[in-house]
């Protein structure tokens, strides 16, 4: 079984520019800046390690300031010393480090964006029914459950039961022409139903389609 390959794409000359400038400013600002650089790092990436290393980075900026003024030789002057080190040298060689991935082009998940379809589809759905609920006529003229009709509103995939012709009713999830024909020749004699637990019974569906049309089945009056 093959399995689709998503696509890279190298970042662009401008991106890679950046993304070095980006990197070499705690060398250019003599480490002052580099509580910045992790922090935009850490606020892109989303890591926790980085936002540590962000707070790291801050403290001996605050000890490069504090002790700026140490006299030679003394313990203030050595930690003088090293956070400038730490600041600069080991904060300019870090952001060259983790360059790539920060600047990395972010590509969606297929499966992720498939979900958050199929959610927004199920609260569009969820709307429509409210919107039935509370205002059946301006949910009828809004072609609530109606995709054959012309319409702006998008209602989720709601079927109309009631009224759809049976082109319509064909769309309901595991639904064939002999069920069509049926539901059709049902709601002629005993129509108009109220839910799909009335409908099921009185058209003597098949109980496993329950839960895949009560998802996507209205009921007008």
């Amino acid at each position: 079984m093959t399995h689709p390959v998503r696509k890279t794409h190298s970042p662009s000359p401008l991106r890679t520019a950046l993304s070095f400038l980006w990197a070499l400013l705690p060398l250019v600002s003599l480490g002052v800046l580099s509580p910045l650089v992790f922090g935009y790092a850490a606020g892109r990436k989303r890591s926790w390690p980085l936002w540590l290393a962000t707070a790291v980075y801050t403290a001996l900026v605050v000890t490069l300031f504090s002790t700026s003024d140490s006299a030679p030789g003394s313990a203030g002057d050595v930690a003088f010393l090293l956070s400038f080190i730490g600041c600069m040298l080991v904060g300019t060689a870090h952001a060259l480090a983790i360059r790539r991935s920060v600047f990395a082009p972010h590509f969606a998940d297929p499966n992720e964006q498939a979900l958050a379809a199929a959610r927004n589809r199920a609260e569009l759905r969820r709307q429509a029914r409210d919107l039935v609920t509370r205002d059946p006529t301006v949910a009828r003229n809004a072609g609530v459950g109606r995709p054959d009709l012309p319409r702006q509103y998008d209602d989720g995939g709601l079927i109309d039961v009631n009224h759809a012709p049976p082109s319509v009713l064909a769309m309901l999830p595991g639904m064939t022409q002999e069920l069509v024909d049926r539901l059709v020749q049902v709601r002629t004699t005993a129509g108009p139903f109220v839910s799909a637990e009335e409908l099921f019974a009185a058209a003597d569906l098949p109980p496993h389609l329950t839960p895949g049309i009560a998802e996507f089945a209205v009921f007008f009056p």
